[in-house]
């Protein structure tokens, strides 16, 4: 059996191979693409920059009480810069400690002195030159010095920076000693006891001028 050009079944036989041909398209294209699709990228979590510690402000340092409060009558922290001011905290802690520790000898040492044999009853202000130890006093100096070496790291450097100043990152009067395990861990209770040792380094400080005064005066112990 044969067609003509002209049979109406020739064009049926091709519309159907157009339609079979879009069909083939339609069904495998997404089959394709589905292949060739990346699977989907998760996003990097975003972590947010802490925040910037608050400016610093004397007025924030512990050792602030009643009832004098914030108390600089001849100004020394009026433009001196934080490291400055620093440095004037550490001083003061270092002559704090140091008073209280020389006031407690005072009284104690007079009153109860076994060392060196117990022989050595003087007033406090000259008990050290009764001791051997008057003889060996460059030792004794080295011996002090080495502690005071180790608090040459908490300054700035001298060159290109401020002389006499502390860094910034360094917590006044923290030494690293604290066998007893005393130092609060809240900031809160940190600077309530600060401020306690300011004040008992601040008084003790005019006790042993005073206790060093009254020998000096009189010439005899205390008691």
């Amino acid at each position: 059996f044969f067609f003509s050009h002209t049979s109406p079944c020739l064009p049926s036989l091709r519309s159907l191979q157009m339609v079979l041909a879009r069909l083939s398209t339609t069904t495998l294209a997404p089959r394709a693409l589905v292949r060739m699709q990346e699977p989907p990228v998760t996003p990097a979590p975003v972590t947010e920059a802490p925040p910037a510690p608050p400016a610093f402000n004397v007025k924030d340092l512990p050792g602030i009480s009643g009832p004098l409060g914030f108390f600089d009558p001849l100004g020394f922290s009026t433009d001196a810069s934080e490291g400055k001011i620093k440095f004037y905290r550490e001083v003061e802690l270092k002559h704090g400690r140091v008073a209280m520790l020389a006031s407690l000898g005072f009284l104690v040492g007079e009153n109860f002195h076994p060392l060196f044999g117990g022989n050595i009853d003087v007033p406090s202000y000259i008990a050290f030159q009764e001791t051997p130890l008057q003889t060996f006093w460059p030792a004794v100096m080295l011996a002090i010095s080495i502690l005071e070496v180790f608090s040459v790291f908490s300054f700035n450097s001298p060159f290109g920076g401020e002389p006499w100043s502390i860094r910034s990152d360094y917590e006044s009067g923290d030494l690293g000693f604290d066998p007893l395990g005393l130092k609060p861990t809240s900031a809160a209770e940190y600077k309530e006891m600060a401020t306690k040792e300011l004040n008992n380094g601040r008084l003790a400080m005019f006790a042993i001028a005073g206790m060093v005064g009254q020998e000096l005066a009189t010439g005899s112990k205390l008691f």
